[in-house]
């Protein structure tokens, strides 16, 4: 199955296992911690199955997130944390949204 990982491990995160992980899958570079995989291989649960080769390998933190591109089984495109979750986007507040909050009465 071809899937794409977006990683952030934070600033003293296991990279070295990550790449270790990401080259003996025959990863693809695609920009700053993104990689493409073509062909990974997995038996039931891709979700399950990937996170534990993955942590077999990477030293996981807190802080460590990573994020999962695939095609579902209707072969819609899909994302979803693998590891960790969302957080405020660092380009919050430079938009021109003039919405104001107001928070109860």
């Amino acid at each position: 199955m071809a899937i794409w990982l977006s990683y952030d491990l934070g600033a003293t995160g296991d990279y070295e296992g990550m790449y270790s992980w990401l080259e003996n899958h025959g990863a693809k570079e695609c920009g700053s911690s993104v990689a493409f995989l073509k062909n990974y291989k997995f038996r039931n649960d891709l979700l399950e199955e990937l996170k534990k080769d993955i942590s077999k390998s990477v030293t996981l933190n807190p802080r460590s997130r990573i994020y999962l591109i695939f095609n579902d089984k209707n072969e819609c495109l899909r994302g979803q944390y693998l590891i960790g979750r969302r957080k405020a986007p660092p380009w919050t507040g430079f938009g021109d949204a003039d919405e104001q909050e107001i928070d109860g009465d």
